[in-house]
């Protein structure tokens, strides 16, 4: 049975979706079978993919909406092992849409359960807020992965997503767990970073990654050709440190 994981920071900004492109791009690159959820709006990790978000057949709104199966609605990348369920601004209906739907919580989690058996891992890219969305990805998942930007607004709102997961984990899905923090955006040069990162261990303790993404003009621009960072730029500093992670990453699950 596979593990659902989302990638989830009420902050935009911090390279949650560009972790979720490129770690499930390696994760599926060392062999393991594994389904990309895009379930931002914004529907970017599908464009990151080379995907046209206004020319889909069916999106993550219509898998909430029980108007297709999740398997109907999942799409081959170019990356081997690696598919995704797209998504577009049809999804930010979901938040009124959803409202009168019965245990509506729990929609994305019924919706993926035929399918979670095929995949080793399934990865959800939620959206930068803590809406009725987002509470549907935490409400489905095993775990959560937090990127968070080596700046100092990073950490403000930090305590209110850590609430909201102590609250699903309470109330919804006890059995949620943080897999780890991303250290995103790193610059070694900076004193900021070092002191932000200095506080992010102090807080998480070894939930942190030892990998910190450095900030990479190639992580920047491999959306923009529609691929992932090893089919743009596989030598750049940011593809070896998302390389890097994905091994870690595979070492905490399966070790």
């Amino acid at each position: 049975m596979g593990k659902i994981i989302a990638f989830s920071n009420q902050k935009g900004g911090v390279g949650k979706t560009t972790t979720a492109i490129n770690l499930s791009t390696y994760v599926a690159m060392e062999g393991r079978k594994v389904l990309l959820v895009d379930f931002d709006p914004q529907g970017n990790a599908t464009s990151g993919f080379g995907f046209e978000k206004n020319h889909l057949e069916h999106t993550c709104y219509d898998v909430l909406m029980e108007d297709c199966s999740a398997k109907e609605a999942i799409l081959p990348t170019a990356v081997e092992n690696l598919s995704m369920i797209p998504c577009n601004i049809d999804l930010a209906a979901a938040e009124v849409d959803l409202v009168s739907m019965m245990a509506r919580e729990s929609a994305l989690k019924r919706a993926l359960a035929p399918v979670k058996g095929d995949y080793d891992y399934i990865f959800i890219d939620c959206p930068p807020s803590l809406g009725l969305i987002t509470l549907n990805a935490l409400v489905a998942s095993d775990a959560v992965i937090i990127p968070i930007q080596s700046e100092f607004f990073a950490l403000e709102g930090l305590s209110q997503l850590m609430n909201t997961i102590k609250i699903v984990k309470q109330r919804l899905n006890s059995s949620l767990t943080i897999n780890g923090v991303v250290l995103t955006m790193y610059d070694v040069r900076t004193t900021m970073s070092k002191q932000v990162t200095a506080e992010i261990y102090k807080y998480f303790g070894d939930t942190v990654y030892t990998v910190p993404v450095p900030r990479n003009v190639k992580l920047v621009e491999s959306p923009s050709f529609g691929v992932p960072i090893p089919m743009h730029a596989p030598r750049c500093s940011g593809a070896i440190a998302y390389r890097a992670l994905a091994q870690q990453f595979l070492e905490r699950e399966e070790k």
